[in-house]
């Protein structure tokens, strides 16, 4: 069917941005990617830079049958700006460390289970941004995803429930803390939270010219980009987790009940009426990068032997300091004895590396998550078929295929989702 309708999920990630359309039964039509030129200096002006140039090369026949729009960014990526958005402020990054005394005081202050705790914290971020601003003129604190929908929409001042956790909004009780008042936050500054998946808005007459976009297009609460990347796989039922075979190894579980517990890095984003709960280990793929190129690995992979054990016990982490599924600053690598066969010395570390993925899982479990019943696989180390054999015997549950990985997905399958529940209403 030719005039079926269409959903725009983009994905604003660490070195790019990338635009999906999707119909009404899920299926992917048109994925655009552009990468950004320097993707350490981020500021407002690259990321419309890179959604206007996606949108202007975007067929027009696609373009015309689009429904809904929704936007996904790096989580604790935030600025502020004035009241039509225009920047008053630098943009602070989410990997941005220099609100460190920022985030000492919000110890001090914020409960133990607040998002905004720790060295990721938004809440620092605003601070600190606060202190830098010598003129008055800013109206709201924006996340990267919130700043793009505004730009679309040209209303300003709303955002959502998982972006706003590391700016310290309470999603139990959805509301922004009391103890605020502590830290002087202007509440003024903060953004309206909704849901994602929420309709807020529709796109401005002008930005719908510019880019022959339909005038009635709604404009829709997205999400970070790591939740976006756990809606894509299709995981959605409660037991169900997501571990992330990356540079680090990070896991979610969707829980019935949120789990806050900042000692292993656990906190929860609601998602839907469920909660995702999970951490992240220091342990994962940069390990194995310190010790083997990637064309090594590549070639060591078919020689491994997933259904006989090395014996070796190893830990292993790049450096000194683990966080989940336990917290230990002083926590040293485990990599010896090293064998003098290389591929037992690299099945050894992934068999470490699965270890620490079943340890984080009993952790969630005793701290009150439910059983774990199913595990999809993302990241580099999820096409690894022998690591895979190795994981699924540590964890005694299926491992299963993610029907997709990229953020853009996930961020519209919100945009659908958004306009099935105005139907449904």
């Amino acid at each position: 069917m030719q005039n079926k309708p269409l959903y725009a999920g983009v994905d604003f990630g660490t070195s790019g941005c990338r635009l999906v359309l999707i119909d009404s039964d899920k299926h992917q039509v048109y994925s655009q990617q552009l990468r950004y030129s320097q993707p350490e200096n981020q500021s407002p002006v690259i990321w419309w830079d890179a959604l206007s140039r996606l949108l202007t090369s975007c067929p027009l026949a696609f373009k015309q049958r689009l429904q809904s729009i929704a936007i996904d960014g790096t989580s604790g990526t935030l600025l502020l700006t004035d009241k039509n958005g225009e920047p008053r402020s630098i943009t602070l990054m989410y990997n941005d460390a220099r609100a460190g005394k920022e985030a000492n005081q919000i110890a001090q202050i914020a409960p133990s289970e607040s998002g905004a705790q720790g060295g990721s914290s938004g809440l620092a971020r605003l601070m600190w941004l606060l202190k830098q601003s010598s003129e008055k003129s800013h109206t709201h604190v924006l996340h990267q995803a919130d700043w793009v929908m505004g730009k679309l929409s040209r209303e300003f001042g709303y955002s959502d429930e998982n972006n706003c956790l590391k700016l310290g909004y309470d999603s139990v009780n959805k509301q922004w803390p009391d103890w605020f008042e502590q830290l002087s936050i202007p509440l003024s500054l903060l953004p309206k939270v909704y849901q994602p998946a929420t309709q807020v808005a529709t796109i401005d007459l002008n930005i719908s010219k510019l880019f022959n976009l339909p005038l009635d297009l709604v404009v829709v609460t997205g999400t970070t980009d790591s939740m976006a990347a756990f809606i894509a796989t299709g995981a959605n039922k409660i037991g169900q987790a997501v571990t992330s075979l990356g540079s680090t190894l990070a896991i979610k579980l969707i829980s019935d009940t949120p789990l806050f517990t900042p000692k292993y890095g656990i906190y929860s984003h609601r998602l839907g009426n469920n909660w995702l709960v999970g951490g992240a280990s220091n342990s994962g793929g940069a390990v194995l990068l310190k010790y083997f190129t990637p064309q090594q690995l590549t070639q060591m992979t078919p020689f491994l032997t997933p259904q006989q054990s090395t014996g070796l016990n190893y830990y292993p982490l790049s450096k000194q300091g683990e966080r989940f599924p336990f917290a230990d600053p002083e926590k040293k690598p485990v990599l010896t004895p090293r064998p003098s066969n290389d591929v037992i010395y690299f099945q050894a570390m992934l068999e470490g590396i699965a270890e620490i993925e079943s340890q984080a899982y009993q952790r969630l479990s005793e701290l009150g998550a439910p059983a774990l019943s199913a595990v999809y696989s993302v990241g580099g180390g999820s096409k690894n078929t022998a690591w895979a054999q190795i994981r699924q015997k540590k964890l005694g549950v299926t491992l299963r295929i993610a029907k997709n990985t990229e953020a853009a997905y996930g961020v519209a399958l919100l945009a659908l989702q958004s306009m099935k529940s105005s139907i449904k209403k």
